[in-house]
């Protein structure tokens, strides 16, 4: 038995690539869509002496068809994204004869998360940071309420009608 699974949330640094690969001359539309791009995710910790320390790992992404789709349309520089796929190690040789390896995650699921934006000055279409809330005046002081007299005891077993409100009911409604 083995598993080869991924599970990435990181932000995204730089505008996905998108390609197509010629699968079908004969029906441009069947060809296939590929998009790449680098996520980052960053690990933080306190080391022995206490201070702060951050480790940022980026990986490469890349996704087909309907997923490209949406990388396309919605994914952006600093956006921040849910990836889940697999580990995949491509070979080729270079222009210099030399071998050349690269190891990406091949992903199944992508999931943008964060708000969309208020502002125009996002892509169409685009995703990005929530702004930056404006600070909030404090409150004034609220006077205490009033005691609350508690509710009369509700009897589930009493099926008819309320009684008809005499000329001593004070009650408001």
């Amino acid at each position: 038995m083995s598993l080869n699974k991924v599970m990435l949330i990181g932000n995204v640094g730089n505008d996905p690539e998108v390609r197509y690969l010629e699968s079908n001359p004969q029906n441009p539309a069947a060809n296939a869509k590929v998009a790449s791009f680098r996520l980052a995710t960053t690990e933080r910790y306190r080391d022995r002496s206490g201070e702060l320390r951050e480790n940022t790992e980026w990986h490469s992404i890349v996704v087909w068809r309907n997923n490209a789709d949406v990388a396309e349309k919605f994914v952006r520089k600093g956006s921040q994204v849910y990836i889940e796929g697999k580990l995949r190690t491509r070979q080729w040789t270079d222009q210099t004869g030399n071998k050349r390896y690269t190891t990406e995650v091949v992903a199944d699921t992508l999931q943008l998360l964060g708000k969309r934006p208020d502002s125009e000055n996002v892509p169409q279409g685009g995703y990005a940071p929530a702004p930056a809330a404006a600070p909030v005046a404090p409150a004034a002081p609220v006077a205490p309420a009033a005691p609350v007299a508690p509710a009369a005891p509700v009897n589930p077993d009493y099926a008819g009608p309320l009684p008809a409100a005499g000329p001593s009911d004070d009650l408001p409604f």
